[in-house]
C-alpha cells in the first residue's frame, strides 16, 4: 500500500525543522513540504484552500469553525506561541500607560489577527481599556492597502477606519497621525527609528512574565490543521500528524539543551532556558488539550467577546475528535 502524497504548509522554526529535514516522518505519509510565512500561508488556505496539511491562525480558524465554514479541522499542535504585550507599540510622547490608550487610534493590519485578539485581551482583562474604547485603522505595515483575510460581522460599537489611499500604519504611527500600532511584526524600521515610538510596556518581559504568574496563559497564536475530506477519509491521519509535530518538537528542544555547541545563533541561550522552565516548568511549550486548557479556554471566551466567533466555542469542539487523548506507555 503506497503512502499517501500529502502537502504539508509550515513555518520554518526549530520545531518544525526535523520533519523537513526528514529526521522525523509522518506515518503513512509521503509529504511535499513549504515553508511559507505566515501572511502568504494563511491567505492561501483560507482563500483557495491551497494545502492539505497546513499551519492556521487560530484566530481564522476559529472565525471559520464557529460559522461551520473552515475547510480544515484543527489539531492541537500550537506550532507558534507568544506573551504579545510586545505586539503594542505608541506614541511615547502621548502614551504613557495603557489606560491613556482611551479615546485614542490604533493601527492594526487586520482587526481578527491572533497576536490581536491576544493583545486586545490583555488590555482589557488587565487595564480596563476596551475594544469600543478606541478608534481602530486598518491597513498594511509595510504596503498600503492590505486586505481582510476574512470579511468580519463585528458588532456596531466597534469602530474601525481604513488607512489613506498609498498611507502603511508605520507611516501614520510615524508621522503622529495615530497614536498606537498593533500587530504581530513591529512597525517600521524609520517609525522604530523615531524616539517618540517605543512599546507600551517599557519592559514587556517581566509585565509577561507577571501576566503568566497571575494566569497560566501561554498564548497560542498558529495550530496544525487537516483538509476536513481527508480526516474523514483517513481516521488515522490527525493521530498520526499530532504524533509526528510532537516527536518534531522534541528533537528541537533536545538540540536546544545541548549546549557543546550552541544551536540558535543567540547568546545566553542556556540562561534563558533554565529560566523559561523555572517559570513555566519543563514543558513550558506543550502540545495537546489538557496541558493548554486555561490558555484554549482564555481565547474562546476573549474571541467571542471581541465578536469574531459567531458563539462561544467550548474547547471540546475545536479539535478533531481523535486527538483529545493519546496513548501512554
Amino acid at each position: 500500500m503506497s503512502k499517501l502524497q500529502l502537502s504539508v504548509a509550515m513555518g520554518d522554526y526549530d520545531r518544525t525543522r526535523p520533519l523537513y529535514d526528514g529526521r522525523v516522518q509522518i506515518d503513512g505519509v509521503d509529504p511535499l513540504y513549504m515553508l511559507l510565512n505566515p501572511e502568504e500561508m494563511f491567505f492561501r488556505a483560507m482563500r483557495s484552500v491551497d494545502f492539505d496539511i497546513t499551519e492556521l491562525s487560530f484566530s481564522s480558524y476559529l472565525v471559520k469553525h464557529s460559522r461551520g465554514e473552515c475547510p480544515y479541522i484543527a489539531l492541537p499542535v500550537f506550532l507558534s506561541r507568544a506573551f504579545r504585550h510586545t505586539s503594542i507599540y505608541v506614541r511615547k510622547d502621548r502614551i504613557c500607560e495603557p489606560a491613556d490608550l482611551k479615546g485614542k487610534r490604533i493601527g492594526l493590519p487586520e482587526y481578527q489577527l491572533t497576536a490581536n485578539v491576544w493583545a486586545r485581551a490583555i488590555l482589557q482583562d488587565d487595564y480596563g481599556v476596551r475594544p469600543a474604547d478606541v478608534t481602530w485603522v486598518r491597513g498594511g505595515i509595510e504596503t498600503p492597502g492590505r486586505p481582510e483575510k476574512i470579511k468580519l460581522e463585528l458588532p456596531g460599537n466597534i469602530r474601525i477606519e481604513q488607512a489613506p489611499a498609498g498611507a502603511t500604519i508605520s507611516q501614520m504611527l510615524d508621522r503622529g497621525e495615530i497614536d498606537g500600532f498593533m500587530a504581530p511584526r513591529p512597525p517600521s524600521r524609520e517609525a522604530l527609528e523615531n524616539s517618540n515610538i517605543g512599546w507600551l510596556f517599557d519592559d514587556p518581559t517581566a509585565v509577561a512574565k507577571d501576566y503568566y504568574r497571575r494566569t497560566g496563559v501561554f498564548p497560542i497564536m498558529h495550530v496544525a490543521a487537516i483538509r476536513k475530506e481527508l480526516a474523514a477519509q483517513h481516521p488515522w491521519l490527525p493521530a498520526a500528524v499530532v504524533k509526528a509535530f510532537t516527536q518534531s518538537k522534541a528533537a528541537a528542544l533536545q538540540l536546544l539543551s545541548d549546549t557543546s555547541a550552541t544551536k540558535v545563533t543567540l547568546p545566553f541561550v542556556e540562561e534563558q532556558l533554565q529560566a523559561a522552565r523555572e517559570t513555566m516548568g519543563e514543558d513550558f511549550w506543550s502540545y495537546g488539550v489538557a496541558a493548554a486548557s486555561r490558555t484554549l479556554e482564555t481565547f474562546v471566551r476573549s474571541h467571542h467577546e471581541q465578536g469574531l466567533s459567531s458563539r462561544l466555542v467550548p474547547v471540546s469542539e475545536l479539535f478533531h475528535p481523535a486527538t483529545y487523548e493519546t496513548y501512554r506507555i
